[in-house]
């Protein structure tokens, strides 16, 4: 049934005189003892005097964080019945987009790490190689005076100098994609106030962090090469 046929059917009902025991049942578990106030509660009525919430709104950042001072103040000062508990929405979306950008800042970081352990071990080889290949200039060079130190100093020379070259041309092409990011963010945001840009304090880390890798890498075979024996180096063809 309906809520229109049920309110026919009662409608029937207490027109045919019912039992007046069902009805005092019914007023005793229903109605008795309760007051207008509760009636009305149960109704869900609002009361605008006692507000169950408010809802504060900002215009900015600042203005948000000066009101959730204010209500901090406010609960150091009252007693535990009068405290305010309120939820700071803005600050729970900014905490879970904080994280996500948290996550994928850590797994960046660690492709990063991969890449740098990769490019060290490459490094490594192309430097071997190379004095694999050159074997015959170092025993010229032994043959000439070169120290042991020299000719280490010579593989290190090289690879600091192929380190400082990678790393100068890393930066530069990163700072000059900045700007068409920046173009397409402005076209597709609006936002002017949104930039992409390279610190110059973090290129200078960027470039250092190429030398050393590449230092590191040509280390060993540095060592390697100084340890060649000249008359040895000198027949090699």
């Amino acid at each position: 049934m309906d809520e229109a046929a049920m309110a026919q059917a009662l409608d029937v009902w207490l027109a045919e005189t019912p039992d007046n025991e069902i009805l005092l049942s019914v007023y005793n578990e229903y109605i008795d003892g309760a007051s207008y106030a509760d009636n009305m509660k149960k109704f869900g009525k609002v009361s605008y005097d006692a507000p169950a919430s408010i809802s504060i709104y900002t215009d900015s950042f600042e203005d948000k964080n000066a009101v959730s001072a204010c209500i901090e103040r406010y609960n150091d000062n009252a007693d535990e019945a009068g405290k305010i508990t309120y939820t700071d929405y803005v600050a729970l979306l900014t905490s879970s987009i904080t994280s996500m950008v948290d996550v994928i800042s850590y797994v960046l970081i660690a492709f990063v790490a991969v890449s740098l352990v990769v490019s060290c071990i490459m490094i490594g080889i192309i430097t071997h190689i190379s004095v694999m290949e050159r074997t015959k200039e170092i025993g010229i060079l032994r043959a000439l005076g070169a120290s042991k130190h020299n000719v280490s100093q010579v593989f290190n020379a090289e690879t600091f100098i192929v380190g400082i070259c990678a790393g100068l041309l890393g930066v530069g092409v990163s700072a000059l994609l900045t700007i068409p990011i920046n173009a397409v963010l402005e076209s597709l945001l609006g936002i002017e106030a949104l930039t992409v840009a390279l610190p110059a304090v973090y290129a200078v880390v960027l470039v250092t962090l190429s030398v050393v890798i590449t230092m590191i890498g040509g280390l060993l075979p540095a060592k390697r090469a100084a340890k060649q024996d000249a008359v040895i180096a000198l027949r090699t063809e």
